[in-house]
């Protein structure tokens, strides 16, 4: 039957999800043409899903996330933690409440990406462990998406479902009084009791301190004897297959930072290297070169003024996302030498030229100044040093600002649907040259938007095949004669669990139809359930795979998989004896 072919579709992208190997786009691809080649999504309506409209008002709002972010206006609300006092438990409040604020009406992975940094300055000023605070934000800014239709991809989707149920979509302030109560709920426990509870971490945060990379670094002179003398530079990398990071020379006392490849080795030559101790042996051993001791050449050659250091996170739109240092050639095209990584808690040390990138790796890099910084906004890489807090231009602000509050003004008044009025806003911004024709393709998450599109017409085969209606009926038999109440907290608690493997936004396309069904086999209201799916679905706390803001952290703060259960499962506990008896007081049954 249909449906069987629909569980088992559904059962392997789950599985894949999790696994994590391919990209969850990918996966939603490979499962909506598995449906399609089996006749049950017809093949002209198999990308029907890329015009839903929450496809385009996620999109649109990505942009507009985009164009706050530029003008400076988050940015000046950083400002804010200069005056929050020396305590530990004000200055995380703040930064929680900051954060949320933000996450409410822009993307909250943007949000993270702009205070995150604040917040390992603040940490690092007042003595204190990343781990302390990073954690906290990153939940904050999952509780401050709940508050608006805008704030988080599943309040997007819920609402598309409504609309197609019974004609209306939940409108932009609907979800307010559930995601305040549950945003206040919630920092309230994180600021008095949930950081005190996470454990001391040092954190890829503290650059050199943490890969303790000097100890790593060595110099060794090329001397008349050397076997690799006359030889290339570029031969040396032949030699050295990726196990010794070659980070430049020194030449009559001049640093040369990325010496060309076809540059000859001459005597006296200085070869800045990276490597463990085995390795380095063997380097020596093989050419002939000359350990110089405990003086550092590079440190007073000309030029090592030039030679920077940043420590960076990949962001989930970074273009290296699978991709590696030496098929990118960092090295020749960008002028950067990767010095160390780190993914979640542990160091990467061997052959870097050949490790694949993930969102969440944390680099360390070396440059030169004047063009490092540029590299790491092109490549999408976050910065862990405190940018400079600027205020922007005002007319940015005031257009940013002006034309985000009409958006929404159209959508309060009827005047035009959420995708059409924030796509004219996408398009306003464009025009008025607050975000660039660049910005415009580049800070859209595009694999957000394939999943979305491919999955769209996967839910609806769910739904119409009857999978929806078996599942449903499992629920309630479990269920029983339980009240709606205890309902509603068994599908939120389902929610939830599903949300800390996959992504927010597929959850919800799985998880609506269910919800739905359960209404109509309760003769309730489907307001309730599918506003039960959007807090689940935004819930996802107890893991680092679950959501893009607990992957960014976990490297600067140093956590390990099972720290996020720690606070998680309290923040989750609360969310739903919170959030059930808000949402049936909101919206009853």
């Amino acid at each position: 039957m249909d449906h069987n072919i629909v569980f088992i579709t559904l059962a392997a992208a789950l599985v894949l999800f999790v696994w994590g190997k391919w990209r969850y786009d990918v996966v939603a691809i490979m499962a909506l043409l598995v449906l399609v080649i089996w006749g049950i999504v017809p093949a002209d309506e198999a990308f029907t899903g890329f015009a839903h409209p929450a496809v385009i008002t996620v999109a649109a709002v990505l942009l507009i996330s985009r164009a706050l972010e530029v003008s400076g206006l988050v940015e000046y609300l950083g400002r804010v933690m200069n005056k929050a006092g020396k305590s530990q438990l004000v200055q995380i409040g703040a930064l929680s409440l900051i954060t949320a604020v933000a996450s409410a009406f822009m993307n909250n992975v943007g949000a993270l990406a702009i205070l995150m940094p604040v917040a390992i300055h603040v940490a690092r000023k007042n003595g204190y462990s990343p781990s302390k605070v990073l954690m906290p934000v990153a939940f904050a800014s999952l509780l401050g998406g709940m508050i608006t239709l805008i704030g988080t991809p599943p309040n997007i989707i819920i609402a598309t479902f409504r609309a197609d149920y019974s004609g209306e979509a939940f409108g932009m302030f609907d979800f307010s009084p559930v995601g305040l109560g549950l945003t206040v709920a919630g920092i309230l426990f994180i600021t008095f009791i949930g950081w005190r509870l996470l454990p001391e971490r040092k954190g890829q945060s503290s650059g050199s301190d943490l890969f303790e990379i000097d100890n790593y670094i060595t110099e060794v002179r090329v001397i008349t004897d050397s076997k690799i003398k006359g030889s290339t530079y570029g031969d040396l990398y032949d030699i050295t297959e990726n196990e010794v990071q070659l980070l430049g020379l020194v030449r009559q006392k001049k640093r040369i930072h990325m010496p060309p490849h076809d540059e000859p080795l001459r005597t006296n030559d200085i070869l800045i290297l990276e490597a463990d101790t085995e390795t380095l042996k063997e380097f020596v051993d093989t050419t002939g070169v000359k350990l110089v001791g405990n003086r550092k050449f590079r440190r007073d050659a000309r030029g090592s003024e030039d030679i920077v250091t940043r420590e960076v996170v990949v962001m989930p739109d970074s273009p290296v996302i699978g991709r590696t240092a030496a098929n990118l050639s960092m090295r020749s095209r960008y002028g950067i030498n990767l010095l160390a990584a780190a993914r979640r808690d542990k160091k990467i040390r061997r052959r870097l030229g050949h490790v694949r990138f993930t969102k969440g790796d944390v680099l360390l890099l070396q440059g030169r100044s004047i063009n490092i910084d540029d590299v790491i906004s092109s490549l999408r890489w976050l910065p862990l040093v405190q940018r400079d807090l600027g205020i922007g231009k005002p007319r940015q602000i005031i257009l940013a600002l002006g034309i985000f509050m009409a958006a929404i003004a159209m959508v309060l008044f009827g005047l035009l649907p959420v995708q059409i009025s924030f796509a004219a806003a996408a398009v306003a911004l464009v025009l008025t040259r607050v975000l660039s024709i660049r910005d415009l393709y580049q800070h859209i998450d595009w694999p957000v938007i394939v999943l979305l599109g491919a999955l769209i017409p996967v839910g609806v085969a769910f739904e119409t095949t009857g999978g929806a209606d078996l599942v449903t009926g499992q629920i309630l038999y479990l269920a029983g004669e339980w009240p709606v109440w205890l309902v509603i907290g068994l599908v939120m608690l389902v929610t939830m669990l599903l949300s800390g493997l996959i992504n927010n936004a597929a959850t919800v396309v799985l998880m609506a139809p269910i919800g739905l069904t359960i209404a109509e086999s309760l003769g309730i209201s489907a307001d309730p359930l599918l506003m039960t799916i959007a807090v689940g679905a935004s819930s996802a706390f107890l893991t680092p795979i679950g959501h893009q803001s607990n992957t960014l952290v976990m490297g600067p703060g140093g956590y390990k998989f099972g720290d996020y259960a720690i606070i998680g499962i309290p923040v989750s506990i609360i969310i739903i004896l919170v959030a059930t008896p808000l949402i049936l007081l909101v919206w009853p049954a």
